[in-house]
């Protein structure tokens, strides 16, 4: 049987193409009210997956634009009351169904400090939507399964999209145009060689560094979420100052080692841990020691890292079933999770 899960990932290229196309008056949109705010710093507001798509902006925005980008944590408005100073500061939040309680507070504390304010978010008349400057859809349609798939990659493309209009990025526009046809090609890699460690893993780590930390993030918390696995992300230099003590051969690795300037000391660090005998499988195309996973390059450092997440769905879809479990509903979850 086909789990929602996989069903809504195999949906992920054709959720783009909606994106890209339907909202491209609502992109232009927020890409002008950057431009005109020229915010010396860019706060997020965000949850869960969100908040991971969040993280690949920041590191996106910063290494293109130079822009600072810090993620709020909710409750500094929904308990702690707290006033903030962002005169001269755009603020953008993420989400799939736009309800939480403590994400509209913080959103609406933003609002009252005197940021721009644009919101990315899936269900069209949810309160966040409402409550935006500029609203950008993420035409994913319904998401029934719990576990957000193409609704995280849509909101990760959101987010690059923008950031393509506010800088005019011709060649980061050009491979969005490009990358619904690369995610086709990211269904089809297959990762089944790696299916059997993680399947009979009680640990593991993912890892990576700038936007495909990002995915490493969002990758720990679907192995937890979907497989009941525990799983911690790290980035590739902090997993030495520390948690690297904790890997052996019974403790496997997930890298996300995209085409970037990040690429060589990945794979260095992935070399590194093969070689004193851990078990590290990674997803890229650099030459590393160990096993290798395949990806569909998409021809731009910051779209590779979203080809390579749109894989690991499919494969941690995978493990999931394998481990008995029902991705679709992990157990003590479900789809809006609304926090105060």
């Amino acid at each position: 049987m086909t789990t929602l899960m996989r069903a809504e990932i195999d949906e992920t290229p054709e959720a783009v193409r909606r994106l890209l196309t339907d909202s491209r008056d609502a992109i232009a949109a927020a890409g002008a009210a950057l431009r005109a705010r020229d915010p010396s710093v860019i706060v997020t507001c965000a949850r869960g997956s969100s908040d991971h798509a969040a993280t690949f902006f920041k590191y996106a925005c910063e290494i293109t634009a130079g822009v600072p980008v810090a993620s709020l944590g909710p409750s500094v408005a929904s308990i702690y009351d707290a006033p903030l100073r962002l005169s001269g500061a755009a603020a953008i939040a993420l989400s799939q169904s736009g309800k939480s309680p403590d994400l509209l507070a913080l959103f609406e504390a933003t609002k009252k400090a005197g940021a721009t304010t644009i919101s990315l978010v899936n269900v069209e008349d949810a309160p966040l939507a409402a409550m935006a400057d500029i609203f950008v859809p993420l035409r994913a349609g319904p998401e029934k399964s719990v576990a957000a798939t193409k609704s995280f990659i849509g909101a990760a493309v959101a987010t690059l999209a923008v950031l393509a209009e506010w800088r005019g990025d011709s060649g980061l526009k050009a491979a969005l145009a490009a990358l619904p046809d690369r995610l086709e090609a990211a269904l089809a890699c297959d990762w089944s060689p790696a299916l059997e460690t993680f399947v009979g893993a009680k640990s593991l780590y993912t890892i990576g560094r700038g936007p495909g930390f990002a995915m490493a993030l969002e990758a720990a918390l679907k192995f937890k979420e979907t497989s009941i696995l525990h799983a911690e992300a790290h980035s590739g230099a902090e997993l030495q100052h520390g948690p690297v003590s904790l890997v052996d051969e019974f403790f496997p690795l997930l890298a996300f080692i995209p085409e970037d300037a990040a690429a060589p000391s990945l794979a260095a660090t992935a070399s590194a841990l093969t070689a004193r005998g851990a078990t590290i499988f990674s997803a890229t195309t650099a030459e590393v020691a160990g096993p290798r996973l395949p990806v569909a390059p998409t021809g731009h450092p910051l779209t590779d890292p979203i080809a390579i997440a749109l894989s690991f769905y499919r494969f941690v879809e995978s493990v999931s079933v394998a481990r008995g479990y029902n991705p679709d509903k992990p157990r003590g979850l479900k789809k809006v999770t609304e926090t105060v």
